[in-house]
């Protein structure tokens, strides 16, 4: 079998079109979007207009046979803006929880419903993390009690930092079945647009990616029906009976999807660093100081070689993770994770050294480099903290339960 690095025809041209979409559409509205705080839904609906935001644009880069379709695409959306580029983004994390554990009826159902139409642009969120359940997703307090009488499920409990929550039709919300079972006695439920008793609680003032909603969500006895349990009752009794019989399970209901979504979150990481790496790279080239330009000193060359190195590492870890996925590799080694996390501490790193190459504009608004590091800084923390995926991968290489 040959390898190769090289793009095949089609992935060349997704690059180019989400780039110039990127390019000509999102970078002009970044930094008012941001001010505004706000979800920029003209972008959206101007999005969905081309066919970027959809459920089959999402569907077919997900199934490209190299599996970079995604990395791809989400690395040119976040180029242009991190807050924006997740605006258009956030709903695939819903969408892979029912995706990777639902059953076809539901995909078929559910996934359509997410995105809406080009007339009708709809968003989705998952709600995973609560007040006292963040990186602990065992310590989730949210139930799901189950009606026989009725087929439904009652829901009860707050869920935080649900990219956007309450604003969207479909919500996939991760709640207890039983307790006593911590994290595996968990399951995730489809919210259905309209549902009674769903409700935006606060929404956050944040730091960075602010285009980007990110709110509370509280279940007051949300009724859904049978059919709304991601994966079916059936296949929940018999994981909760291995479970009981103290039999292997097959992972958390939250850590499922976030290791499925870790390439695609890299590779946004990594949009977000080549973005601020190319800006301070043309500013080093033009700025003068002391006769020179700035680039020919040693201290802002070697800064700019150490991103441009980092940057690319970065992105071939994501490919790997990415290619592992699609021909249905394990992650023996926590490969997902480390893509995360140093795709996501490089966006970091790099934003600063940009800020710092260009000195005091780089503090100001006028450039865009303060934005891009306000939006990084969220990467070491959201889909699992860089401390957690650490741990991931301290137990993966280790074999040991490291705490």
């Amino acid at each position: 079998m040959t390898f190769s690095l090289d793009l095949d025809e089609e992935l060349l041209q997704v690059r180019d079109w989400v780039h110039g979409f990127a390019k000509d559409v999102i970078r002009p509205a970044a930094a008012e979007w941001d001010e505004r705080e706000e979800t920029p839904w003209p972008i959206l609906e101007e999005a969905a207009r081309i066919g970027l935001y959809s459920l089959d644009f999402f569907a077919a880069q997900s199934l490209s046979a190299s599996g970079l379709g995604i990395p791809v695409a989400f690395e040119e959306l976040f180029w242009g803006d991190g807050g924006i580029g997740e605006a258009i983004a956030g709903t695939g994390l819903a969408a892979a929880a029912v995706a990777t554990s639902g059953t076809p009826e539901q995909v078929e159902e559910w996934l359509p419903a997410m995105f809406g139409t080009p007339d009708d642009v709809a968003v989705a969120a998952f709600c995973s993390s609560e007040p006292g359940a963040g990186s602990d997703v065992s310590a989730i307090r949210t139930t799901a009690v189950y009606d026989g009488a009725k087929d439904e499920w009652v829901l009860n409990g707050t869920k935080t930092w649900a990219t956007n929550g309450g604003i969207a039709g479909v919500h996939v919300v991760v709640a207890s079945v039983d307790r006593e079972l911590g994290s595996r006695g968990q399951a995730s439920f489809v919210v259905p647009p309209g549902t009674p008793g769903l409700e935006q609680g606060q929404k956050f003032r944040k730091h960075g990616i602010r285009a980007s909603h990110t709110a509370e969500v509280v279940l007051r006895d949300v009724r859904v029906p049978g059919r709304c349990l991601v994966g079916g009752k059936e296949r929940l009794d018999e994981r909760l009976a291995r479970a009981r019989e103290g039999r292997r399970g097959r992972g958390q209901v939250s850590m499922k999807t976030f290791e499925a979504t870790r390439p695609a979150v890299g590779a946004s990481a990594v949009g977000i660093a080549r973005a601020a790496y190319e800006y301070a790279l043309d500013y080093a080239r033009e700025r003068e100081q002391f006769g020179k330009k700035i680039g020919d000193f040693q201290a802002i060359a070697f800064k700019l070689a150490d991103c441009k190195t980092a940057i690319d590492a970065s992105r071939l870890l994501v490919w790997r993770a990415a290619w592992m996925v699609a021909r249905g590799m394990p992650f023996d080694n926590a490969e997902g994770s480390m893509a995360k996390l140093v795709a996501s501490e490089t966006a970091v790193r790099v934003t600063d050294e940009a800020i710092q190459i260009l000195g005091g504009n780089g503090y100001t608004r006028d450039y865009p480099v303060e934005r891009m590091h306000r939006d990084a800084k969220i990467f070491t923390i959201f889909e699992g903290t860089s401390e957690i995926q650490r741990l991931v991968i301290g137990r993966a290489v280790t074999g040991l339960p490291v705490r």
